[in-house]
């Protein structure tokens, strides 16, 4: 056979790359139009998963029920609670944010999301990045009570006692690490207290140590509290949110006694998407919730779990996602708290 001379070795050679880069441009066509066509689909395409870090019947759960099902009427497809407890939120985080980003698998977030964001020293996603905010669903308050017969009459007096007898007032709390525990460590730092803080494991061992005398007064979420407060087991002082409660117009705010004009603390439960879920289906989304929210139907329903139904932008959700878990990364280093 006769050998090829150098010019047309060469033009043969370009051919056989022509034919590859053809082949290859031809696969990445196809596998850009499946994408292309999976995001064309109209969404919600198939139902809709909500991961509650919660068991069934708290107020996570309850709250993500009540938006659920309105959700699920406004966009025509079933909306399926998924109720996956434990590791402080860890488990259904992990979930969400290894589930495909199409919108369809989304997180009950809440404070605790922040907050597990620096208990722990390593885990399974980024808190910031892996989690594309949706909306915020409510706020629920934190409550100040003492026993029924405390001489404390009013956070002022209690916050008084305090400062006037350093290591005298103990608080109680629920376990170490949790919101109610952090919002007392806070208080202790912003309010200038050397306070003994007790954590307890659950809220009827705080109640019962609050009626039993063994502490001075706690820190907890008020919804649980309200049947104690109403049978005078227990009685209220004040909240730590931004504004006092619309059912208890009479009950301060921390925040409204001197120096604690910036105290604001207040338990929140949102929705959140895996991070890379389009921003056209998260904006749908947002703008979905905001729809649901602003329903007076839900906005009773969910004061009847003691929560004050509030909706958000997607960055007005990041904001306070990163603002919280800022706080109470410090919070929980200044109270050289062991990371997990």
């Amino acid at each position: 056979m006769k050998p090829l001379s150098r010019g047309l070795f060469n033009i043969k050679v370009k051919r056989m790359l022509n034919r590859r880069q053809i082949v290859q441009l031809l696969g990445f066509s196809a596998w850009a139009s499946s994408v292309t066509q999976a995001w064309a689909q109209p969404y919600p395409s198939k139902p809709i998963r909500i991961v509650v870090p919660f068991g069934a019947g708290g107020v996570a759960d309850l709250t993500a029920r009540a938006v659920g099902q309105k959700l699920s009427e406004n966009l025509g497809q079933p909306v399926v609670i998924d109720n996956r407890p434990g590791a402080g939120g860890v488990v259904a985080g992990e979930i969400v944010a290894k589930a495909e980003p199409d919108g369809h698998t989304l997180l009950l977030m809440s404070n605790g999301t922040a907050v597990s964001a620096g208990m722990f020293k390593t885990l399974p996603y980024n808190t910031r990045t892996d989690f594309a905010p949706v909306s915020l669903l409510g706020l629920f308050d934190m409550a100040v009570v003492v026993p029924e017969n405390s001489p404390h009459k009013s956070l002022a007096d209690l916050i008084a006692y305090g400062r006037a007898n350093p290591g005298k007032l103990n608080i109680a709390t629920i376990n170490i690490g949790s919101t109610q525990n952090l919002a007392a460590e806070l208080l202790r730092t912003q309010a200038n207290l050397i306070a003994q803080i007790v954590p307890y494991n659950g809220t009827p061992a705080v109640l019962n140590a609050l009626r039993g005398g063994q502490v001075d007064m706690a820190v907890e979420i008020l919804g649980p509290l309200k049947p104690q407060i109403a049978a005078k087991a227990v009685r209220l002082l004040g909240v730590m949110g931004e504004q006092r409660p619309k059912d208890m117009p009479q009950v301060p705010t921390l925040r409204e006694l001197p120096g604690l004009s910036n105290f604001n603390v207040s338990s929140w439960n949102a929705l959140a998407a895996p991070g890379k879920t389009p921003k056209a289906v998260v904006d749908r989304l947002s703008a979905e919730v905001a729809k649901v929210i602003a329903q007076p139907e839900i906005a009773q329903r969910l004061a009847g779990f003691n929560v004050r139904a509030q909706s958000s932008t997607p960055a007005q959700l990041t904001q306070l996602l990163d603002r919280d878990i800022v706080r109470w990364t410090e919070v929980i280093q200044r109270a050289g708290i062991a990371q997990q």
